[in-house]
Parts: C-alpha cells; structure tokens; sequence
C-alpha cells in the first residue's frame, strides 16, 4: 500500500479548524506538530506555526481530492500555506514520520522517548517510551505537554484514571508511570486503540492500563482522576458524563482548548459541579484542572 501524505501549514487557531475539517475525511489519521524553527536565516513565520498533517491510503483518493477542495474554501477565511501532497511507500512512511520526534523533557522529571532513540534516563525521569504510529499524542503539540504537566503536578496517591481520547496512549501511560493503580484509556477510533495498546506494552504497563475502543458511558463515582484531551467543542459536550464518571473531589484535566474558548469550557464544567482551580497557557493553547465539587447519581446528566 502507498500512503498520500497531505500536509498544512497554519497558526495555532488554523490548525484546530483544519485538523476538524480533515477528520471528516480520515478519522483521527490527523496529526498536528509544532513547526520547527528553520535552521538557516529565513524568518519563522508566526501564521505557520503548526503544521498539520493527514494521511491517505493509495485507496482515499477521492476523499483526498475533496479534502483539498475543503481546503481550498478554509483558506478564503484562514491563513494557511498551499496543502502539499507527497506520495509515500508503507515503508518509506514509517520512516518518514519518525524525523519530526527527539528526545522531549516536561516539567520537573518527564522524558518523551522516541522507541527507535537511545537514552541513558537519570535517576529520577519518568520515561514514557512511545511510538506513536499514525494517533494523535506525540508530545510535540501544546496541550498534550500541559496534559503531562498537570498530571505531573495534580496525581497524587494511587488514583484510579479515565484517559479519554487517548490517541497515542501517552496520557494513560504518564498516569501510570506516575504511580496510579488502576487506568482505563478509551478511544473511538481503532488505529488510536491499537497504537495505544502496543505503546503500553513497550512500557511494560499492561497490568495497570486497560486501552479499549469507545467513549464515556453512564456509569458514575467511578474515577479519580480523568484526562480528556480532545476539542473544545467535545468537552462541552460530554462535561456531564465527565461530572458523572468522575469521584466527588476527583480531578478533571481537559485540554484541547483554544485561549477564546476558554470560558465557554470553564462555564460548561461548571454547570455539572466542576470547579476550575489551575489555568495553564502554552502559545494560543490552554488546559483547565478542575475538581468535582458535587456528587452526581448515577444514571442523571450522562
């Protein structure tokens, strides 16, 4: 099989509207990247800070085709380079990707390792080993570094977490590296699954860490700590489900969220018991940290 690479270049706001558009056409084959300083004297340009990328099977040529004229009407709206298409070979894809990934350290003692690198960790990292493969949670785009952050920072104790949304998985095994006893990580889209599943393994975290296709259900009281890392527009929309899965007092960390759609989250959360204590800020991206406030029965707001 080959692989038709489509690739954007966009600010941060432009990236989440593009990354949207292109999911109607590959479900979560989406990825989006900080675009990396160039190393000669040209300028870097604010506007194509991001750099989104969609992948195609040499049998999507048609939804390939209209994306590009999706595309073509974002960018009457939008500022965004020219969408770039480049062919690619199974194998020549799976070492394409791998250039844009190094060694990544967050926060006091995370370390992001690219499974093909070498690392010697120093006695307090925290190594989350990970091959992304074509999910989303590389570590490279804002939220998912302020997602490790506040984990870093909020988990405390052996918690029992929901990571939803997991992509990569690299929320779920952040959680779990960090000390907590017990991890379910859901995803709606299979490749997401199965690139979660073979990235806990390579961390050796099967035992703690449960990776299954699907979203929230209405089972309530049940989770310490949750971490959705999706789209504003989603965690809106599932904030009761979330106050219901959640324990009274447990903590939610949402990310995902552009800074004018802040209050519109914060509000949401809110309004089902959530209470906002920490706002974290990276470029034009925000994560909320929230604790539930108010205990919920199960079976009401889910």
């Amino acid at each position: 099989m080959t692989w038709l690479e489509l690739s954007v270049q966009t600010d941060a706001e432009g990236a989440e509207a593009v990354a949207a558009l292109l999911n109607e056409f590959v479900e979560n084959s989406v990825a989006i990247e900080q675009t990396l300083i160039p190393e000669t004297d040209q300028e870097f340009d604010p506007t194509r800070a991001f750099t989104v990328r969609a992948f195609f099977s040499s049998a999507q040529r048609e939804q390939l085709a209209r994306a590009q004229e999706s595309l073509w009407h974002l960018a009457q709206l939008r500022s965004m380079s020219v969408p770039r298409v480049r062919e690619l070979a199974e194998e020549d894809w799976a070492e394409a990707w791998k250039k844009h990934y190094t060694i990544l350290h967050l926060g006091k003692h995370l370390v992001i390792k690219p499974s093909w690198l070498e690392y010697v960790p120093r006695p307090d990292d925290v190594v989350i080993e990970l091959d992304p493969g074509m999910a989303f949670g590389t570590g490279l785009h804002p939220t998912t570094r302020l997602c490790m952050i506040a984990l870093e920072e909020y988990q405390r104790g052996a918690p029992r977490v929901l990571d939803v949304g997991t992509g990569s998985g690299i929320l779920a095994i952040t959680a779990a590296k960090l000390g907590a006893r017990e991890i379910v990580a859901l995803d709606t889209d299979i490749v997401a699954v199965e690139t979660a599943a073979r990235n806990v393994v390579i961390n050796r975290v099967e035992n703690i860490v449960r990776v299954a296709r699907g979203s929230l259900d209405a089972t309530c009281n049940q989770f310490d700590l949750i971490c959705i890392n999706i789209l504003a527009d989603v965690i809106i929309e599932l904030a009761p489900a979330l106050a219901c899965a959640a324990n009274t007092g447990g903590l939610i960390i949402a990310s995902g969220i552009l800074d004018y759609q802040d209050d519109d989250v914060v509000n949401a959360l809110a309004e089902v018991g959530i209470e906002t204590i920490e706002r974290k800020q990276e470029d034009d991206w925000i994560a909320l940290v929230g604790r539930k406030t108010e205990s919920i029965e199960e079976g009401t707001n889910a």
